[in-house]
């Protein structure tokens, strides 16, 4: 999955993270990605609110840290190592929106290219 919005999302995330550097809480990361994104021309929104489907029922509390163009999911973790928990998570978070594309961005590498995950439906 490569395509132009995701691409310009990488980009700021990674002047974020040169910026930044490894280390931080994942809210500041997503503080300071909002803000590159916006000086980008890009609209983010911030701890966008998804339901889930539980047979007949509909089930919230859950949220996306970010939710870029109204199209790509952002997932934001900040740890040494990306768990299988996250990228489910991160699933999860499409198919509860709709939406096809994500990015899995973990800012806690110290090169922010190695915590890149790209994810598509």
């Amino acid at each position: 999955m490569s395509d132009s919005l995701t691409e310009q999302i990488i980009g700021a995330a990674i002047e974020v993270h040169r910026h930044l550097g490894p280390g931080l809480l994942e809210s500041i990361y997503e503080q300071a990605l909002c803000y590159e994104l916006e000086i980008r021309g890009m609209k983010a929104e911030r701890q966008v609110e998804v339901s889930v489907r539980y047979k007949d029922i509909v089930l919230q509390g859950q949220r996306v840290d970010l939710l870029v163009d109204g199209q790509v999911v952002v997932e934001l973790k900040s740890v040494k190592t990306l768990s299988e928990v996250a990228m489910a998570q991160t699933l999860s978070y499409l198919k509860a929106t709709g939406l096809r594309r994500a990015l899995l961005l973990n800012f806690g590498e110290k090169t922010l290219v190695n915590g890149i995950k790209r994810i598509s439906l």
